[in-house]
């Protein structure tokens, strides 16, 4: 198996990065999210999601109080917080996982972090607030750069890509740099090609295909293909059906060398990961 080892640091924390996948369970404390919208939006179900995919096998809970599907409205800061802080609040008290908060506003990643949040996963890579790296930087914390065409409002309207592998590379080294630019350390991020999000496709598929291509940052990578359209569009099924489609494009991220996989049936997925992870290092790991 071919996969980068690395430590992430978050924080006060560290996470081993390479020798088996890690695990960032998605809870959605939204109405309107494509596959578990309403799901976890009341509170005390958002907790007791968030103990259930820890208990499940995640490495890291990714808290998101925004949709980013195609076409969602965008909602203000407070609304944002007033759904995040208080399930992160509990979270905190109760488990020791890592904690990551899905926004693009660096006001709610600020009060993310001094609630006790690790990572922010900016699904933006530092486009859309300009203030966002300086925040990471403030509070020592991780950062998931991901690649995005355009916004959610508009990036099934968009053209498609002329290369989308160039094009992916060329805006999250632009994320990237901006991060270094801001004093965040290389040990501190983590890229993501942003699977969906205004590509097609085929586009999609190439990037898991042709995942090494962002082996030039040597950079830990995460990937999220859970129940996204584009394994709709190839099976013609719903999103409550996709997870076997999920489970295989989960076994070709990782032998393609993503380093996290971003899930919402963690249980399920777990095994996936496990199972994949011990075929490519012949080994039983634990």
């Amino acid at each position: 198996m071919s996969r980068r080892a690395y430590v992430l640091r978050a924080r006060d924390k560290k996470l081993e990065l390479g020798r088996r996948t890690r695990v960032m369970g998605v809870v959605n404390i939204t109405p309107d999210s494509f596959f578990d919208g309403g799901r976890c939006f009341e509170r005390s179900k958002a907790v007791e999601c968030c103990l259930q995919l820890v208990e499940s096998g995640a490495d890291i809970i990714d808290l998101g109080g925004e949709s980013s599907r195609p076409g969602a409205e965008p909602i203000s800061v407070q609304e944002e917080l007033e759904r995040v802080l208080p399930v992160l609040q509990e979270v905190r008290k109760q488990v020791p996982v890592l904690i990551s908060v899905d926004t693009c506003k660096s006001a709610v990643a600020r009060e993310a972090l001094k609630e006790g949040a690790d990572i922010v996963n900016d699904i933006s890579a530092f486009r859309l607030d300009p203030e966002m790296p300086r925040v990471v930087k403030e509070w020592d914390a991780a950062v998931v750069l991901m690649h995005m065409r355009g916004t959610p409002q508009i990036m099934q309207e968009l053209p498609p890509s002329e290369d989308i592998l160039e094009e992916v590379q060329t805006d999250l080294q632009a994320a990237v740099s901006k991060a270094s630019e801001n004093g965040i350390p290389e040990e501190s991020i983590i890229i993501d090609p942003g699977i969906g999000f205004g590509k097609t496709v085929e586009d999609n598929c190439r990037i898991l295909n042709r995942l090494s291509f962002l082996e030039t940052f040597d950079l830990p990578v995460l990937v999220g293909t859970s129940r996204k359209s584009f394994l709709g569009g190839i099976l013609d099924i719903p999103a409550q059906d996709r997870i076997w489609g999920s489970a295989a494009s989960v076994a070709v991220a990782i032998m393609r060398g993503a380093h996290i996989v971003r899930l919402h049936d963690v249980a399920e997925m777990n095994q996936v990961a496990q199972i994949t992870d011990a075929i490519l290092t012949e080994s039983r790991l634990q």
